[in-house]
């Protein structure tokens, strides 16, 4: 079973969301501010946090940096009333995974744990498997039956993030904050040139296809 900890000071506001992710199956803890979580995980496996910024004692950032010096890799995903990018900055630098701004769309937020969990298990295992396509992560590899195409680390990157998340529409923005870094000076262009490179290099997989979507930016579509 999955554990995830709601870390949150409005009590009811936890209490609801933990009813609703309890209703998809996962087991719920709880704490009031970064201190007691502390005290959760010194106790109890978890697999996932929800975290509020704003708290007493110790906030969400300080919570998150912490774990993440102590070498907890677990997904975190900050629930805040702030929406500034300084603020979504200052949490991913710290290493938070996701963001959700008050007030929580209950939906939203069951569909952004599970995306969060699933990417954690596949960079857990450190491979993506398609068919008879694997990504090996550590590698930077493509397989397929006995051919191996070794990439330069960004595209495998991009290909691993389309391809972790099929059908998911990511905007050039987005993907230049998570593969080439919030402080980038590069331009939403090198996005579409590192998409033509993938596509001229796996024009013969028919396993999957990237897709430009109008206006939007990229999607993967499996075709196996």
């Amino acid at each position: 079973m999955v554990n995830i900890l709601v870390v949150e000071d409005d009590k009811n506001l936890q209490k609801l969301m933990m009813a609703v992710l309890k209703q998809h199956g996962y087991h719920l803890l709880g704490a009031k501010d970064g201190l007691e979580a502390l005290e959760v995980l010194d106790t109890s496996h978890v697999d996932l946090i929800i975290s509020d910024i704003m708290m007493p004692n110790m906030d969400g950032y300080t919570l998150t940096d912490a774990l993440r010096k102590s070498n907890y890799n677990l997904p975190i995903l900050m629930v805040t009333a702030k929406e500034t990018l300084n603020d979504k900055k200052k949490g991913f630098l710290v290493g938070t995974d996701d963001y959700m701004v008050k007030p929580i769309d209950m939906d939203e937020m069951v569909l952004r744990v599970a995306a969060l969990l699933r990417r954690s298990r596949i960079i857990n295992e450190h491979r993506l498997t398609i068919s008879e396509v694997e990504l090996d992560y550590d590698a930077l590899t493509v397989n397929k039956k006995e051919n191996s195409i070794v990439l330069p680390k960004k595209e495998f990157y991009l290909l691993f993030k389309l391809l972790s998340y099929p059908k998911h529409i990511f905007t050039r923005q987005q993907l230049m904050d998570e593969i080439w870094g919030l402080d980038s000076e590069a331009d939403e262009r090198t996005v579409d040139v590192h998409i033509k490179r993938l596509r001229e290099k796996f024009a013969e997989f028919t396993e999957f296809e990237i897709i430009t979507v109008r206006g939007l930016g990229y999607k993967a579509e499996i075709k196996a």
